[in-house]
Formats: C-alpha cells, structure tokens, sequence
C-alpha cells in the first residue's frame, strides 16, 4: 500500500497544478489505474465495504437523520445538530429506543461521506492562519480551562473559533472541518506554529516531517500548509484569549 504522503502529493500534482492523470503516471511511476484511484481517495482506503452495514436499532429513522443533515448545510453553524442533539430528537419525536452510539456512528459515517465528494471553490482562494489559544469557561455549573481553536483570515480579519476540553488531533482535525464549513470553503494555504500535533519533526533543512494525521487532512482539501520558523514569535500574528 503507498504511503499518504504519496496521495497527497499526486493528488496536489493533479487537481492543483493541473496535469493530466497520463502525465501523473509517467512522473511518478505508477498505472494509470493507480493515479485514478488516489485521485479518488484522499488517503489509502484500506478495506472498503461492498455494501453498507445493517442498523436494525435505526430501522426507518435513517433517512430521519440524512433529513436532518442535509437541512444542516444550508442552517446557519450554531443551528446544525450534534449527534447528541439528533440522538435527543429521535427519542423525542420518534420513540426510539436504542443507544447513543449507534447514532453517533451514523452521523459520523454520513457527514464524512458528504465530506469526500467535496469540491474546491471557484472563486479566488485567501490564505490564513491557525493556533490554539486558552481561555476559561464555565461547563455545566463549573469553572474550567478550554483550549480554543483559533481560524484567522487575515486579509478580512474574519475569524472562526471552537473550544474543546484539550488540545487533541481529535479538536485539530475538526476544527479545521468546522472551521472550513463556516466559511464555506478552503484557503489556499494555511500558515502554522510548530504544533506537535501537525509536525512530527523538525529535520535538518528545516523542512517538516508532518504526522500523519495532519498529511491526511492535507491530502483531502488540497491546502498548502506553510510553517513559522521555530522560536520566532513574530512570524505571524498570534490570538490572545482572555
């Protein structure tokens, strides 16, 4: 199986700077039939199911919550449903008695599946810039920290921030997922602190050895990810969260 980083790299080749899937193929020395297919996926699929798995617990109510989803995309962000809002709602309206987490999976499955057919926007790309900041907030009656994940457009000074509980892949990932959503679209380039989360290491030409989560969602939206230069502050302009 190849590696994401070779996905992502033949997928940028392709849909970035425009070469047909012929010239992918003599580049990087690989079948037509094997550029087609990372040109499909945005990451090696592993085992792909040849049909979709049975929910008896969710019966009928399947296309309740595919409803709700699609009604979602055109709600303003603070209106669309969690899973736990959807999971609230079908006990509420519909009777149903099964657990929460055969809904969450559910949600989870369907809003990725609408997420890899997504197409880049046509008009002209902006950069921007992201961090994670802290502030404190309350939570169910109690004072606690929150890692706050910071979206910076510089040239509208538009901004999209997300708290979580801790600074995860899990909130990195998703923030930027939010964070795309809310503006409806993808910059062309994202600029970065050194974040554990996204480099793995700092190699001796300064160039970055990215985890391989973040090359994942870097294969998937096709952005150009660019890096401060270690220590300096003053690379970019930082939030500050009271």
């Amino acid at each position: 199986m190849f590696a994401v980083e070779i996905y992502a790299a033949v997928r940028r080749f392709v849909f970035i700077e425009g070469k047909s899937q012929r010239e992918a193929a003599r580049v990087f020395g690989l079948s037509r039939d094997t550029i087609a297919k990372m040109c499909r996926y945005s990451a090696p699929p592993g085992y792909v199911r040849s049909k979709a798995p049975e929910r008896p617990k969710l019966g009928l109510l399947v296309p309740v919550i595919d409803a709700i989803l699609e009604s979602d995309k055109t709600a303003p962000p603070k209106q669309r449903h969690t899973a736990k809002r959807i999971f609230e709602r079908l006990r509420l309206e519909h009777g149903f008695a099964g657990g929460y987490t055969v809904v969450k999976d559910y949600v989870r499955i369907a809003r990725s599946r609408s997420r890899e057919v997504f197409v880049p926007l046509a008009h002209p790309p902006g950069h921007a810039q992201i961090d994670f900041g802290e502030c404190f907030g309350v939570v169910g009656s109690v004072r606690m920290k929150l890692h706050v994940f910071c979206f910076d457009l510089p040239h509208s000074d538009a901004c999209f921030i997300k708290a979580y509980p801790a600074e995860t892949t899990e909130a990195f990932l998703d923030g930027h997922i939010s964070a795309f959503a809310f503006f409806g679209g993808v910059p062309l380039s994202i600029l970065y602190d050194n974040l554990k989360i996204a480099v793995a290491r700092i190699l001796g030409d300064g160039k970055r050895q990215r985890t391989r989560a973040f090359t994942e969602l870097v294969s998937h939206y096709l952005f150009q990810e660019r890096f401060g230069r270690p220590g300096r502050e003053t690379t970019k302009a930082r939030s500050k969260l009271w």
